[in-house]
């Protein structure tokens, strides 16, 4: 199988992005490896977590499989063709109106009975389908036989299992799934009770009636759907046959007074036991086997040891960060100052030309020598906590101690997203309904200290104070974020329901796929920082050249005079609202030297580092904010926080003035 390119698509016109390749479309609930199943035959075009949730808007790709050109499409996971949320929305949006030749419905084989109320869903599309049968090895170790034979047999379509974390089956799915692609064999419909089925049926011809009623899915589904209550397909009669409403509402009602409950509970109700009875049929459950897992999650999931090995795991992490990053970045320094000293003598800096390329060598060595030796391990160190399924651990942790300061947990999960950056991490916040959670969880997800953050913190405070001064600046800004999450939600109150978080289990990190997680992130920095660094460089180097710096420096100067800094970082701040690694590479640069202590003292550098860590977000979280919550909130954010960073900075200042 060989890869193609890749597009990124949020189309929602009739008909999506014209492709003249046959189309497969994987669909299914959060976490049951989707994204990863995709990255197997798309080559690493997302960014896939073991956390659930971390997709919220569809990846295509044009694939090579078996002499032929297909697109894949990974949709967002949803449990339901009803959309709740953005993410629910998308999926149901793009099957409900795009053309599918093959639908692909991926399941956590080990949540058989849970993952089958979608499937069932689904087979009413009438679409050709292929039930992917994922993390069989897990359904095994949780004791759970399933005759895949009979499974096919029963719902009239193709079973295949696979592991697709290990690469495991996938050649042998979309073998399967190229078969299907024009063929007429669709799902069957699985009965259920007499009495829903006779009032689905009599909707159901009502609408066939209905010769103008076009759709562009079957009627059934659609009658099912109205004896739901679902606002879309509501919506859909009210737009074509607003005069079969109040039969439609008739038949709810007849259907609502034979179960004694209303009509949504009762297709609901009907649809679980349908599940619950097909899985009972094709499974046997025997002994789960106990394994490291559970003894493991004994106690890093224990509501005191676990946050003591937390603590621990951060601690390792951190330092592991700090000495790795260390050892490159001293030889890395002497390299690039070597070059420019050398290049400064046979060039010489007078003409602008010959500071140009100074600047220029100087903005490369800085990405080269300051940033990456800090930024490649702990995107690694991440992605391996992500692969392995501890961060939905801590999610869940946070949780209950987030939950005591009056936040919630369904919140996290865009926070926990923002260590990578903050900018999916507030794309995120979308999967939340109330407009109040999303701008709290988009002022959280915007104080995470992402990666460019987290390169200050090492470079500065790891280098310079240590790697556990560096750990306490990162548990500081969690317990800020905490209390400022607390303090909005105090400030706008409303009840908001908890969290209810899958734990996926403990997965093998596959290397291959952690080097390429890192990469995908990794190249945000190549495409778009490092070239921000470079002419940042330049910039700073001609206002230096042509003596700007010190007009920028003035009126700046009432921040860095309050925070007691050296008036010349007042033009790094500027490059901060940029990206915020490039406050502390123009540091270096504004400074004169890359031997901050020889100009700053230690007290300055934490003063320094906290400041920007607090700062108002970078300029793309900020163009995300007005997009998530509008540019009202995102004034309102990018205030808060700069008041706050001030405030914390000053509060640095005096902790430095008593330990220094």
């Amino acid at each position: 199988m060989k890869k193609n390119r890749k597009d990124r698509s949020t189309s929602n016109d009739r008909g999506g992005p014209h492709s003249e390749h046959a189309q497969f479309v994987l669909v299914g609930q959060p976490n049951c490896g989707k994204s990863t199943l995709f990255n197997e035959v798309a080559g690493y075009r997302s960014v896939t977590s073991n956390f659930p949730g971390a997709t919220v808007t569809y990846m295509r790709s044009h694939v090579r499989l078996f002499e032929r050109t297909y697109d894949v499409v990974d949709l967002p996971g949803t449990y339901s063709l009803t959309s709740l949320d953005d993410a629910d929305r998308e999926t149901q949006h793009y099957l409900l109106t795009q053309h599918v030749d093959v639908l692909v419905n991926v399941m956590d084989a080990s949540l058989l009975s849970r993952s089958l109320e979608l499937t069932l869903q689904l087979m009413e599309l009438e679409i050709p389908m292929i039930l992917c049968l994922n993390m069989i090895d897990e359904a095994e170790r949780k004791g759970i036989e399933i005759d895949t034979d009979r499974l096919s047999e029963k719902l009239g379509i193709p079973v295949v299992t696979t592991i697709a974390s290990k690469g495991r089956g996938v050649r042998e799915l979309f073998e399967k799934a190229v078969t299907l692609v024009g063929s007429l064999r669709k799902p069957r419909h699985i009965r259920g009770s007499r009495d829903v089925e006779l009032v689905i049926a009599v909707l159901n011809r009502m609408l066939k009636s209905a010769s103008d009623l076009e759709i562009p899915f079957s009627k059934h589904l659609l009658a099912t759907k109205l004896l739901e209550g679902d606002p879309y397909f509501e919506g859909v009669l009210r737009d074509s046959r607003p005069d079969l409403i109040d039969a439609v509402s008739e038949c709810k009602k007849k259907l609502g007074q034979s179960r004694g409950k209303p009509s949504d509970e009762v297709i609901g109700a009907e649809r679980h036991q349908l599940s619950m009875s097909i899985f009972e049929e094709v499974s046997v459950i025997r002994k789960p086997v106990r394994s490291w897992r559970d003894r493991v999650d004994n106690v890093l999931m224990h509501d005191q040891w676990g946050y003591v090995f937390l603590v621990l795991i951060l601690v390792l992490f951190f330092n592991l960060v700090f000495r790795l990053g260390a050892v490159a970045e001293a030889p890395l320094v002497r390299v690039f100052e070597n070059l420019t000293l050398s290049l400064g003598r046979r060039i010489g800096t007078e003409t602008i030309s010959a500071s140009i390329v100074i600047y220029m060598i100087q903005g490369i060595g800085g990405g080269i020598a300051i940033v990456l030796p800090y930024l490649f391990p702990f995107l690694i160190g991440l992605a391996a906590l992500e692969d392995i399924g501890y961060l939905p651990r801590v999610a869940f942790l946070m949780d209950a101690f987030m939950h005591k300061i009056g936040l919630h947990g369904k919140a996290l999960i865009p926070g926990v997203l923002g260590y990578g950056c903050n900018v999916p991490a507030v794309m995120a916040t979308r999967i939340l309904e109330s407009r109040r959670d999303r701008f709290i969880a988009s002022l959280i997800a915007s104080m995470v200290p992402c990666a460019a953050r987290m390169t200050i913190i090492f470079g500065l405070v790891g280098y310079y104070l240590g790697g556990n001064a560096a750990l306490a600046i990162y548990v500081l800004n969690m317990f800020v974020i905490a209390l400022s999450g607390a303090l909005f939600s105090r400030l706008l109150p409303e009840v908001t329901p908890g969290m209810v978080l899958e734990i996926p289990a403990y997965q093998a990190p596959r290397f291959k796929m952690i080097v390429m997680k890192s990469w995908i992130r990794l190249k945000d920095f190549i495409i778009i920082a490092w070239p921000l660094l470079i002419v940042g460089s330049v910039i700073l180097g001609m206002a230096q050249h042509f003596n700007l710096t010190g007009t920028i420096n003035r009126l700046l100067s009432p921040i860095t005079a309050l925070l007691g800094l050296p008036g010349e970082v007042g033009m790094t701040l500027v490059f901060g609202v940029l990206r915020k690694e490039l406050s502390m590479l123009m540091l270096f640069q504004a400074l004169g030297t890359n031997d901050v202590l020889t100009v700053m003292t230690r007290g300055q550098v934490l003063v320094f580092t906290i400041f920007v860590v607090f700062y108002i977000p970078c300029l793309a979280t900020m163009g995300v904010l007005v997009k998530q919550v509008r540019a009202k909130a995102m004034m309102l954010i990018t205030g808060f926080t700069f008041v706050l960073a001030l405030i914390m900075g000053l509060a640095a200042r005096a902790v430095a003035w008593l330990i220094w």
